[in-house]
């Protein structure tokens, strides 16, 4: 097991996502962030089925940033609720890890 996971989150539009994603890279909270193109959700929210087109962002860390980025994403997110959910990383190639490690300690 790595100290390393996946954040997964979805926003409600490819700005938002554009700037969700730049703002964490900038801040070397997360080394990667990955926009997916449309989503369709359908969830319930207040009582009611719903469907939304979203933007799924993949996001690459470390698990001691996960605080920083949940505060970030409240910061910057339009959702009341925003969806973000933690992965663990189990293993992965060494030369990735060690290039998301760097990724994420300012120079």
């Amino acid at each position: 097991m790595t100290d390393k996971i996946l954040v997964i989150a979805t926003c409600g539009s490819p700005e938002e996502a554009e700037r969700v994603a730049f703002r964490l890279v900038e801040k070397h909270l997360a080394a990667c962030v990955n926009i997916s193109s449309p989503v369709r959700s359908v969830y319930r929210w207040k009582g009611a089925l719903e469907t939304a087109e979203e933007w799924m962002l993949t996001i690459k860390t470390r698990r001691d940033q996960f605080a920083a980025i949940r505060e970030e994403v409240a910061l910057l997110h339009s959702y009341e609720v925003p969806e973000l959910i933690a992965l663990s990383i189990v293993d992965g190639a060494d030369t990735y890890l060690a290039w998301l490690e760097a990724q994420l300690n300012p120079q």
